[in-house]
């Protein structure tokens, strides 16, 4: 335990001047005097607090924080920041209280630390819950407050800088979170000068041999080589400066860590992936941009397909530019970006460009725009997820680099991940019109909605009010907010099946006792849920439902007061029977024994976890099952009845080539699908085919039955 801090003692002088240095230096460009007197007075409380407290290192810890701060004041970042920047670590690890904090330095710097903050891990059934929901509160708090995740970010770059002095084990699961998690993060913000360095520190604390060499194979390059880059480099100035257009250009350097991953994913050599010159050209103004572009295409001819506009359709994290690849002198291709400084200071800093001025009324930038709106469908996915396991998993999918840019039928953009489906473009306009989907339109072109979609294309969506979630769009989609919106979807759609089918089955029951659910006083209602530990009356109708709860039990204990209570095995009435409509979701289920369908004698057998599960009435585990008759429900079909169902069929054919298709042909002319074939062959003359097919009823079946019966290679067919 470390000893209480009162805010208000002396300071301590001695660290000041070594330790507030390079914060004083980098703040005194931009923050004004009273500023830099407000973190100094944070720094005071940071190193009592922190007194007698060292990093692994040995250095005193406060030297930390007060690195932190000063790489958030590089990137301009305003006093709160750096205020609690500074304490970002105070809640966690001494005795000081929000309060305090908030008392001192004001609600704003608390909300900051609280949301960096990590949770105590011993709340958790293991360390990995604990970081996804340390991860899941400090996403939440971003979405109020962007300036969380660059004190985060921040406090991971220095970090990783000074990651050495740790254990191997240690080094390696940090590296391998930076890697997965904090440098997408800073990619997915626009902050690309955080991201490479998160990157590339994260690689060499993960593979430091593989690091060494690709580091000392970049800065060991031939000769000929820096003198091909610097002749490149001189004939673009020319020909911009013949062009008259102002503009700073600056040769691209590689790091370790993307010469590694382009050799990983696109299965290129070291010299290969080197292979290629890249320049970055910052103009004036957009309308420059252009121009430039049609400067170096004059100088050097484009690659087919190469080009980008990343200006006109800005990517997700509001990065712009323009990209192009040309054909070089030396056989070479050469990149180069071209974008006004304002979009290359974006691009550099992403959501931390401009913070400063956001105080003065302009609005935020369009990277800051942006961050909000991913920040705003993660809060919508995060309140759907049923767990921070499955909340963090949502997020690694959103944080992919790759993406595709779409347009809606009004000409507005979207971004998706890569191999994003109709299905996930209908989520991202809006979750309503993903559940109600049936279909879509690809540039005028009607496609199913598992259809991948390409940059560029036009996406219309069809919907349905009848339309709902299917469970097996979860094996396709890919973006976070699609797969949640389903799963919460599904879940819905199950829990008020369940309540309306428990609640007839709880009618029937109570019906035998000669009442109803409206007759039973609420007071005895509440007092049964109460003793058994139910929220409300829906949460006992889908338990009933779900087979968890005995109908004829709950109804006798509701009705306690009211007389006798029957026998718990006696067989439930057989008046009145539920009748079933097929669209009951994961309520009830049909015997892969027996597999019934519309038309057949039914039996409902009511199974823990499952529900109702349906048996045909001649099913031959029938006698079985009666041993327990309290979980018999009688059951029957409805009037209209929707989906197929699975038959089965024993096919008696000649054993000669063709037959297996002459059968299958006429099983679909009778608008039947086949899930499943099996093959016997009994002997040299003839064989017996098991077809698994679906129908919509016995006289579907029965139309089945007939068309292959009058092949002439078939001599029977039998219903398994």
């Amino acid at each position: 335990m470390h000893p209480a801090v009162d805010p208000l003692s002396p300071p301590c002088p001695d660290s000041l001047p070594d330790c507030l240095g390079p914060l004083e230096r980098a703040t005194a460009e931009y923050l004004e005097p009273a500023d830099f007197d407000f973190l100094r007075r944070a720094f005071e409380l940071g190193a009592r607090a922190h007194a007698g407290q060292t990093r692994k290192s040995g250095e005193p810890y406060i030297t930390h924080p007060v690195a932190v701060a000063t790489l958030l004041a590089e990137l301009r970042m305003d006093r709160e920041t750096l205020c609690a920047a500074i304490l970002h670590d105070v809640l966690e690890d001494t005795e000081v209280s929000r309060e305090a904090i908030a008392a001192e330095f004001g609600e704003t710097v608390a909300d900051l630390v609280d949301g960096v903050t990590k949770l105590d891990k011993l709340s958790f059934r293991s360390a990995q819950e604990a970081q996804a929901e340390s991860f899941r509160k400090m996403l939440l708090a971003m979405a109020r407050d962007l300036r969380v995740i660059l004190i985060k970010l921040a406090d991971r770059l220095h970090n990783m800088r000074t990651i050495g002095s740790m254990r191997l084990e240690s080094r390696r699961r940090i590296a391998r979170e930076t890697l997965e998690i904090y440098g997408p993060i800073a990619q997915r913000l626009g902050m690309n000068r955080i991201k490479s360095e998160l990157q590339d520190l994260g690689f060499r604390a993960l593979h430091p041999w593989r690091h060494a060499v690709i580091d000392k194979r970049i800065r060991s390059q031939p000769v000929m080589r820096r003198e091909a880059m610097a002749k490149i480099e001189a004939q673009l100035a020319q020909k911009l400066a013949r062009e008259k257009i102002a503009h700073r250009l600056v040769g691209r350097v590689k790091t370790a860590y993307s010469v590694y991953n382009k050799m990983r994913t696109e299965h290129k050599s070291f010299d290969q992936v080197m292979d290629v010159f890249g320049f970055r050209v910052v103009v004036g103004r957009v309308r420059h941009c252009y121009h430039a572009l049609g400067a170096v295409h004059a100088l050097y001819k484009p690659l087919d397909g190469r080009f980008r506009d990343f200006i006109a359709i800005p990517k997700a994290n509001g990065y712009q530019s323009l990209h192009t690849v040309l054909f070089g002198p030396y056989g070479s291709p050469i990149e180069v970006q071209i974008r006004t400084e304002d979009m290359d200071l974006v691009a550099e800093r992403g959501i931390a460009a401009h913070w400063v001025y956001k105080a003065s009324g302009k609005a935020p930038n369009s990277a800051q725009s942006r961050a909000h709106a991913w920040l705003t469908d993660l809060l919508e996915s995060q309140q759907a997820a049923g767990s921070s396991l499955e909340f963090i998993d949502n997020v690694k999918v959103d944080l992919f680099p790759d993406e595709v840019y779409l347009f809606t039928p009004r000409g507005d953009i979207l971004a998706l991940p890569r191999n994003a489906t109709s299905l996930d473009f209908a989520y991202a306009v809006h979750t309503d019109v993903g559940n109600h989907a049936v279909a879509s339109r690809v540039d005028g072109r009607l496609v199913p909605l598992r259809t991948k979609l390409a940059s560029g294309q036009s996406v219309e969506i069809i919907t349905a009010e009848s339309a709902s979630p299917n469970p097996q769009w979860l094996e396709f989609v890919v973006s976070s907010k699609a797969r949640t919106a389903i799963r919460a979807s599904l879940k819905h759609l199950q829990h008020e099946d369940a309540v309306e089918l428990g609640h007839r089955m709880l009618d029937r029951a109570l019906e035998a006792l000669d009442t109803s659910l409206d007759r039973i006083p609420a007071a005895q209602i509440e007092q049964y849920l109460s003793e058994n530990r139910l929220r409300r009356l829906e949460d006992l109708l889908a338990e009933i439902a779900l087979g968890n709860r005995m109908p004829p039990q709950v109804a006798q204990a509701l009705t306690q007061h009211q007389g006798d209570l029957l026998p718990t095995t006696a067989l439930p009435s057989q008046g009145e029977k539920i009748l079933i409509s097929g669209s009951e979701r994961g309520v009830l289920s049909f015997a892969a024994c027996c597999h019934p369908i519309p038309g057949d004698g039914i039996q409902g057998y009511l199974s823990p976890g499952k529900g109702i599960v349906v048996h045909r009435a001649e099913c031959p585990n029938l006698p079985e099952l009666r041993k327990s008759p309290e979980r018999f429900v009688p059951i029957d079909w409805a009037r209209s009845v929707e989906g197929d169902y699975r038959a089965a069929l024993r096919v008696e054919v000649e054993n000669k080539p063709g037959v297996l298709a002459k059968v299958a042909a006429a099983i679909a002319e009778a608008q039947s699908n086949i899930d499943q074939v099996e093959y016997r062959e009994r002997d040299l003359r003839m064989a017996v085919l098991h077809f698994a097919i679906e129908v919509k009823h016995r006289k579907h079946l029965a139309d089945v039955i007939r068309r292959v019966r009058r092949l002439g290679v078939v001599s029977g067919v039998h219903r398994l």
